[in-house]
């Protein structure tokens, strides 16, 4: 059902700046006025149509071509037509202002995929896999939003509600008769339900987390000695000279951010000022910032000479980083040892390297994607948010719950029915009006 009595939004498409092709998109209820006034008449529905762009003297504005998709057969389930047309700033802004001028107001933020949303052609995950996949700097990252945005987070989110639904049908149904008289298949099958239920949403939410790390990245901190080769081995990650190397000790001051790519998956890599005892008053401040960093990096990457293997100091530096953030040793300048076989770190996963040379480069980047937790997913990945990471972790927790009180068939069911609503929260069954305001507002104007 569409919505009633919507006004009719304008907006330009595509990005800012010169073009070949520029897009303006209007959805509502004056489409028939607004097309009338700048093309004479409304072409055929669904049909490529080339057209004369008019303004209210009739004089041509722009030329180019015109497709309408009458309602609700559109992107925002409206009545739409987009005017493409060439990608000037000047001529794109006239034709704008000739939509307004004709009854349309400039479209929000957002305001037509949430329309869309709001017209049932898209559920909420699929509306916010539209930005995602717009916001997608990797591959990986491009394909794990189209697998959102074609339905399969959705369908997955869907498939989990449909067992809730049918698991509390069951219980309500055992309700309504005494316990003696409930059959012990019953309870067996009520069992089974549940644990089935639990194993899936396990593999939804791992695959949601890798979406997860596609989206944002991880923050990946190099850490250690002065010289032990950081800043080299942040050239060599990132392929460019983008910190400065010296023989120098405390030559890197400041925190040096670069990102990178491996496996389509994006990491945040910092160089950091060495951490030691200093008399230089901006040393000590880099070595300040160095510290302040590390408590928000979700790896660590202790850098350690091969040559001198774990000193006393790298031991102090490695009890004095955040317990709760994942590290990982890595020797440098393996290049200079006769026998690798020396290294040792305890029960410390690490690894050997040479930034000079680049040996050891390719088993740094798998243990680096293994410690960000990236695992390789034969079905993909969905292009997941930190609500739907959160309303996947309550509805967990809640069916924990469920388990632990299998004997009270009340609690039980309470607890499947929050489990249910906490995953409506991530199509929108369920959404309270400020979290739509919060999520479309992040949106291009145009989308």
């Amino acid at each position: 059902m569409l919505l009633p009595n919507v006004d009719t939004i304008a907006a330009i498409a595509t990005a800012q700046g010169r073009g070949g092709i520029g897009v303006i998109r209007i959805s509502g209820r004056n489409i028939k006025i607004i097309g009338n006034g700048i093309l004479g008449k409304l072409p055929a529905a669904r049909h490529a149509t080339y057209c004369n762009f008019r303004d209210e003297n009739g004089n041509v504005l722009d030329q180019g071509i015109v497709l309408y998709f009458p309602a609700p057969h559109s992107y925002t389930g409206e009545e739409v037509f987009e005017l493409q047309g060439h990608g000037g700033p000047a001529v794109l802004q006239m034709l704008l202002q000739r939509c307004l001028d004709l009854g349309a107001r400039l479209a929000q933020p957002g305001e037509f995929t949430r329309r869309a949303f709001l017209n049932n052609k898209l559920d909420l995950a699929q509306a916010e896999s539209v930005a995602d996949l717009i916001d997608a700097n990797t591959t990986e990252a491009a394909r794990s939003a189209v697998r959102s945005l074609s339905g399969e987070f959705s369908a997955a989110i869907h498939g989990l509600v449909n067992g809730l639904i049918y698991l509390r049908m069951l219980v309500e149904s055992m309700l309504d008769f005494p316990e003696e008289e409930v059959d012990i298949i019953d309870f067996e099958r009520r069992d089974a339900l549940l644990n089935n239920i639990r194993l899936k949403l396990q593999h939804t939410l791992d695959s949601a987390k890798q979406g997860s790390l596609l989206r944002e990245g991880a923050h990946v901190v190099i850490a250690g000695q002065p010289n032990v080769g950081k800043s080299s081995l942040l050239n060599r990650l990132s392929g460019e000279e983008v910190a400065l190397v010296s023989d120098i000790p405390g030559t890197t001051r400041d925190v040096i951010r670069q990102a990178i790519q491996i496996r389509g998956v994006p990491l945040h890599i910092m160089d950091t000022a060495g951490l030691r005892e200093s008399q230089d008053a901006v040393e000590n401040m880099g070595i300040a910032r160095t510290r302040e960093t590390l408590h928000r990096a979700d790896l660590i990457l202790l850098l350690l000479d091969a040559c001198r293997g774990l000193t006393a100091q790298d031991e102090a530096i490695f009890a004095g980083l955040p317990a709760d953030i994942p590290r990982l040793l890595v020797f440098n300048k393996i290049d200079l040892m006769k026998d690798k076989t020396l290294l040792m770190a305890g029960n410390n996963p690490f690894v050997g390297v040479s930034a000079k040379t680049g040996e050891g480069l390719e088993e740094l980047r798998g243990k680096l994607l293994e410690a960000v937790g990236w695992r390789d997913q034969e079905s993909g990945s969905f292009m997941a948010r930190e609500r739907h990471l959160q309303a996947l972790a309550l509805a967990q927790t809640h069916l924990d719950q469920a388990h632990a009180v299998l004997i009270s068939a009340e609690l039980f069911a309470e607890e499947l029915r929050l489990a249910q609503r906490a995953l409506n929260e991530i199509t929108g069954e369920f959404t309270a009006d400020d979290l739509l305001g919060e999520i479309f507002s992040r949106f291009c104007i145009g989308k």
